[in-house]
């Protein structure tokens, strides 16, 4: 009925028969009362379960599960999960030969039941020397939408997206940094469901689609970074956008003081948004609700509490080519001690490729060459064009930014020292000549390196950082 005749080894050396496992999952459905149906390359457990009345669970409830054993299936794979919650459906990805192919979604039926399946089960030895890893999964209804003219507002856009696909909500569009009264040149679309926003996306995805005669692009926005609520109710720190790149820290600490005067600790500001550190978190949440919508130097703001991201994961991800400019709103914040320039460009935050030790992350696995057929089609295309998720070194990301930020690109010097066992030493210094604030900037590490290579690749890390690329943001519009 699922397997056929197919015989299965469970991974102890026995081998299950197409008939025995047929068995094993009637006697699962049997059992707890759920139903089973394979469709279009997966088998739902469930979705939903038995008596159940009322909507679908609301998003945030559905884990990912990967690295699965190929021979294992819903019989083995349900109990675990059940272990967290009720499941309202657990869908497993098959194989044509009847192995599933190595992961499943498992959709709970509240958050804080997903969110207890991965602190429980990822990194689970789910057989011997097999361990799965389980991580939050997000249906993605929104779109990115870029090439649209800078002067059309947001009810144009709104609009014009309602006309050419179905299921459109609402339409966010930031203002030009620079001049207030234009957007950015995009815009996210955000859509009733996943679906609508895929069948958005098959249409307009062919690079020929064109909205008030322009070509636009079209890509899946990053999901929002979930965190969980225990972390943010311990959030002091405040995210303000929308600000006049004019506006200095001062200002913007001396208007956030006045509804309680002292209750700022400090102000980091970069281009036009600012992170605003409270001493107490109850100051902050009241700070926010007083000064969201507020204007400064007649800028309306947006407030919100910044979402925390361990910086040394960000600025790994960053490298590997994680981070996408379609993330809209990925903050990492520092805490007081982060603050300090000494830590900043030390080895321990740097790769561990440039001490000889670098493991491939998850992207760099990911990366393979593709046969080049005879007859494919090339088109010419600038680098500045790509997504900065295209490019896996800092050399490249320092160069992207600097063009997406209309400044010269970098400029770098070599230096030559010599150690003490008399090894040649080198150090890159890197000159922007042209910056936020209009003048020329240097930036050199405190270490050298006794390659060429990575001292480039160094001095390119530790300039990003000191622009806060890393360490304060990696908002899409500093990308």
């Amino acid at each position: 009925m699922y397997e056929g005749s197919t015989d299965i080894t469970n991974g102890c050396g026995k081998v299950r028969t197409g008939t025995q496992n047929e068995a094993a999952l009637l006697a699962l459905m049997e059992k707890t009362g759920y139903n089973m149906v394979q469709e279009n390359g997966q088998r739902k457990f469930g979705g939903p379960p038995p008596g159940w009345e009322g909507p679908p669970p609301p998003r945030g409830c559905e884990v990912f599960v990967g690295k699965i054993p190929r021979n294992m299936y819903e019989d083995e794979l349900v109990p675990v999960f059940e272990r967290a919650g009720k499941i309202y459906e657990f869908r497993l990805m098959m194989e044509f030969s009847g192995e599933n192919r190595g992961y499943a979604f498992v959709m709970y039926t509240t958050k804080e039941e997903a969110q207890l399946a991965i602190r429980i089960l990822n990194n689970y030895e789910i057989r011997p020397g097999k361990f799965i890893g389980v991580c939050v999964s997000l249906d993605n209804c929104r779109l990115f939408i870029g090439a649209i003219p800078k002067e059309k507002k947001r009810e144009e856009i709104l609009d014009e997206m309602k006309k050419v696909t179905d299921g459109v909500v609402d339409v966010i569009v930031y203002p030009s940094a620079t001049d207030k009264t234009k957007n950015r040149g995009f815009a996210f679309v955000e859509y009733e469901s996943h679906r609508a926003a895929a069948m958005a996306r098959r249409k307009l995805i062919p690079g020929t689609f064109q909205l008030w005669g322009h070509t636009i692009q079209v890509d899946w926005a990053d999901p929002e970074k979930e965190v969980d609520e225990e972390t943010m109710q311990r959030v002091k720190v405040l995210y303000v956008r929308n600000l006049m790149i004019s506006t200095r820290e001062e200002t913007i600490k001396a208007e956030f003081n006045k509804f309680k005067p002292g209750s700022v600790e400090r102000v980091k500001k970069l281009r036009d948004y600012a992170f605003v550190h409270f001493f107490s978190r109850e100051d902050a949440v009241a700070a926010m609700s007083v000064m969201n919508g507020k204007c400064i130097d007649g800028a309306s703001i947006e407030v919100t509490l910044a979402k925390p991201v361990n910086k040394e994961i960000a600025w790994r991800q960053h490298l590997n080519g994680q981070i996408s400019p379609n993330s809209e709103n990925l903050l990492v914040f520092a805490n007081k001690d982060d603050g300090n320039q000494k830590s900043l460009g030390k080895a321990a935050n740097l790769p561990s490729r440039l001490h000889g030790q670098h493991s491939p992350g998850p992207s760099e696995l990911e990366r393979c060459t593709y046969p080049f057929f005879p007859g494919t089609k090339l088109t010419p295309v600038s680098m500045y064009s790509l997504k900065s998720s295209h490019f896996s070194s800092a050399v490249m990301h320092l160069d992207y930014y600097c063009n997406k930020n209309n400044w010269a690109p970098p400029e770098y010097y070599l230096y030559s020292a010599t150690s003490q066992d008399g090894n040649v030493l080198l150090v890159y210094k890197i000159v922007i000549p042209s910056s936020a604030n209009g003048s020329q900037s240097y930036f050199m590490p405190d270490k050298l390196c006794t390659t060429l290579e990575d001292a480039k690749e160094l001095a390119a890390q530790f300039t990003l950082l000191h622009l806060g690329k890393v360490i304060f943001s990696l908002h899409l519009a500093e990308i």
